[in-house]
């Protein structure tokens, strides 16, 4: 494909604090930005990322810092009409202002990457989302899933999309690998995950009952705004917050890592979160809760623990040996590998493109 101009309107690039959309957003853009094509990344400046940036100048894009939706109107409406694809992310503040916006200047086509969809759905169904509106999904020419499987033909027969493709969460597989001298484990078992209140019941059952149950041996829970009423056992660690460039060594000294997943993400299927992808790349072994879709992206107990239950963590950590647990880490991270990254996904992208045009003739072709 010819190089295209991309301009993302997005949640954020610049800070991880909170947020899985930063790492999304920084492999994508950076494998998109490999292959030659000029991104440009809008992001609302806000004082809770303004005070957490951990990457302010990405290497791979031009990023720009907006005050407001006014003055996103008046100073950067050359770039969004110039661009060959706009993409307008969820959770953008004042996204339907920003989405009907960017709709209405763009001279190229304009998608809607959901990193959210389950949740997405989830809002509109209870009357809207504070970032999309019912009406614009038929309005974007191409709407980007975070969720694959059954949730794409809803979107299209039920919302009126165009084309609806998935465009799961991936890894750079430039950060995320095995240790070279691998350390011993701090953590027999660890979580890392912003404060969720429907996340938090399974990380109950699937993490702090089994600390409880072996106060002998160490887990640890990193992620920011848990409430500080939580009664944390004494043989859990808490991290508030592990960096992007962190990400690596916690994952690498756990001997297995925990993946919990959101109701409404259950619920669609489908919906592997990035967390998922990273610790896989890792080479670390992975114990899950269960959700449709799941067994396609990684084999149950070859590629992937499935646990229902506290009783079925405690088994995990009490019976497999390294060296099984070690060959199922190793099979999760040849599938990533192979299917996951980053670069697949700017190949995924630059295919929907290609698709939509060839049924779109008419479409201002890529410069």
């Amino acid at each position: 494909m010819k190089r295209m101009d991309i301009a993302i309107l997005g949640l954020s690039i610049t800070s991880s604090w909170g947020n899985g959309h930063a790492t999304t957003y920084r492999a994508l853009v950076k494998a998109l930005a490999a292959r030659g094509h000029r991104l440009r990344f809008f992001e609302r400046d806000v004082p809770w990322y303004a005070e957490n940036r951990d990457l302010p100048r990405p290497p791979f894009a031009e990023v720009t810092l907006y005050g407001s939706l006014d003055e996103l109107r008046l100073r950067h409406a050359d770039a969004v009409r110039d661009a060959d694809l706009v993409i307008v992310g969820s959770y953008v503040p004042d996204g339907i202002a920003v989405g009907d916006w960017a709709r209405a200047e763009a001279r190229g086509l304009v998608a809607f990457y959901d990193i959210d969809t389950p949740v997405t759905l989830a809002a509109l169904e209870r009357g809207g989302a504070e970032y999309l509106a019912p009406r614009q999904i038929a309005a974007y020419d191409l709407y980007l899933s975070f969720t694959g499987g059954p949730t794409l033909r809803r979107l299209e027969r039920e919302f009126g999309s165009p084309m609806a493709r998935p465009l799961h969460c991936a890894v750079d597989p430039e950060l995320y690998a095995p240790e070279p001298s691998p350390p011993a484990p701090i953590w027999d078992l660890g979580y890392m995950g912003t404060y969720s209140p429907d996340r938090q019941p399974p990380l109950e059952r699937l993490l702090l009952e089994p600390a409880r149950r072996m106060p002998e041996r160490p887990f640890v829970v990193a992620g920011p705004m848990y409430p500080d009423d939580i009664r944390w056992p004494a043989n859990v660690q808490r991290l508030a917050h592990v960096s992007p460039g962190q990400h690596r060594a916690f994952y690498c000294r756990q001997r297995f890592t925990l993946n919990v997943t959101r109701t409404d993400m259950i619920r669609a299927g489908w919906s592997p979160s990035v967390r998922l992808f990273e610790a896989a790349a890792c080479g670390v072994p992975i114990i899950s809760d269960d959700w449709p879709g799941l067994a396609e992206l990684f084999r149950p107990h070859h590629e992937i623990l499935i646990a229902r239950s506290g009783d079925d963590v405690a088994h995990y950590l009490r019976t497999l040996d390294p060296t099984e647990s070690a060959r199922i880490g190793a099979r999760a991270r040849r599938r990533v590998l192979a299917e996951h990254t980053a670069r697949h996904r700017a190949r995924e992208l630059e295919g929907y493109v290609s698709e939509l045009r060839s049924l779109r003739p008419a479409v201002r072709q890529e410069g």
